[in-house]
């Protein structure tokens, strides 16, 4: 078999790898972004899924469009309307299959082989595996509390050719739990538009917020017409039915529908179905808030966890909503042997190293705190933090 150059830049996921490990029920698992499965509607998807078969099963079990169910992209559009104030019809809303699938579509839309893309240092190791699927070459942004440093992006963007899109997740990112303020927002589409690159903003996890106050996304300021955003249901509904979507200008989704009709002709029709009626008969904003109650204790388990049994000189963030907790240990750890060490212990987490597109830290780790209880957060931090401390004692 002679494959393509391309297949040169791909590895496996160490998420998805790791996951075959952390479905056994026995393991303490941090690592993959799962939301917690005992808070899926259950029941009320089985009403909706009864509903939808019942008065709608010809068009449910029948193709669609490529555009995606027309009520359920309404439904979107006027979501962000109300919620960040944009000006949207679901003529600007493309349904894909998750956010991942977004990632891709916009892949094969913009980047030609040797095209740079721009992300945060760390940033979500799924899109960079995107990206190399295109061959693109990835640079590193510089990050501090308040996301992209601006003068690191511009150094960038003054030096270096054929730059074609930059990739962010300014709220909660992955891996970090980070959130930009309104300022670094500003600059980095100010200066995006001055060198005239698109931007991707990845949403996901916008909903999940457990303390402090929302503020608006790129896509909805003024001149943001070079801003593609993406988001999903998977993080406030459930992520089995592989509904996400792309919000964007019209245009541009005119042309990604084109690349959707090469890749998979369309969306699943009966889980947008269900989606859409589970929208009509339950408050998604009452689901979410349970959600949020839920992930609040736990993201301060994590925490206190952390506090007390990690090394004092570690360093790690304090996520006001998503999924996630980024630490950076003492520089003798490397957290890829530590995880070696810690699944014998049947505790998983992801070392950070996959992370980097350039220059990865081997002392950092993403924690994931929303699919396992209090307890078992805290009997999960023990083990690791008494194996980070045996760790540091062999290094004496």
């Amino acid at each position: 078999m002679r494959y393509a150059d391309r297949m040169e830049n791909l590895t496996a996921s160490e998420i998805r790898e790791l996951l075959k490990v952390t479905n056994r029920p026995e393991i303490i698992s941090f690592a993959g972004g799962l939301p917690a499965a005992e808070l899926f509607p259950i029941e009320e998807m089985a009403a909706v899924s009864t509903a939808v078969l019942k008065n709608q099963g010809e068009q449910a079990l029948q193709y669609s469009t490529t555009e995606g169910v027309f009520p359920l992209r309404e439904w979107i559009a006027q979501r962000e309307n109300n919620r960040i104030g944009t000006q949207l019809t679901a003529e600007n809303i493309l349904i894909t299959h998750g956010s991942q699938q977004a990632l891709d579509l916009v892949g094969k839309l913009l980047i030609n082989k040797s095209d740079v893309i721009l992300c945060e240092s760390p940033t979500y190791l799924s899109a960079l595996n995107v990206f190399k699927t295109f061959e693109g070459k990835i640079l590193e942004v510089q990050t501090d509390q308040e996301g992209m440093i601006v003068s690191d992006l511009e150094r960038l963007l003054a030096t270096t050719a054929d730059v074609k899109l930059i990739y962010v997740i300014p709220t909660f990112q992955n891996p970090s739990g980070k959130t930009w303020s309104l300022e670094r927002k500003q600059q980095v589409l100010e200066i995006a538009n001055r060198y005239d690159v698109a931007i991707i903003e990845d949403a996901p996890y916008e909903e999940l917020r457990y303390s402090g106050e929302l503020t608006p996304p790129m896509f909805s300021f003024p001149k943001a017409e070079n801003v593609i955003r993406t988001g999903s249901f998977s993080k406030v509904l459930c992520p089995g039915l592989r509904i996400g979507w792309i919000s964007a200008d019209a245009a541009v989704i005119e042309k990604m529908v084109l690349i959707k009709q090469s890749t998979d002709l369309q969306s699943n029709t009966f889980a947008q179905m269900q989606i859409f009626q589970f929208l009509q008969t339950n408050s998604i904003d009452d689901h979410i808030a349970k959600l949020v109650k839920t992930y609040r204790l736990r993201r301060d388990a994590a925490i206190s966890a952390i506090e007390t049994y990690f090394p004092k000189k570690t360093q790690y963030t304090y996520p006001e909503g998503g999924l996630f907790i980024w630490l950076e240990l003492p520089e003798e750890i490397n957290t890829t042997e530590l995880l070696e060490m810690s699944l014998k212990r049947k505790v998983a987490f992801v070392s950070g190293e996959s992370f980097y597109a350039e220059n990865p830290k081997l002392n950092t780790m993403r924690l994931n705190f929303s699919c396992m209880d209090e307890a078992r957060i805290e009997a999960g931090m023990k083990i690791l933090g008494g194996l980070i401390a045996e760790k540091l004692a062999m290094q004496k």
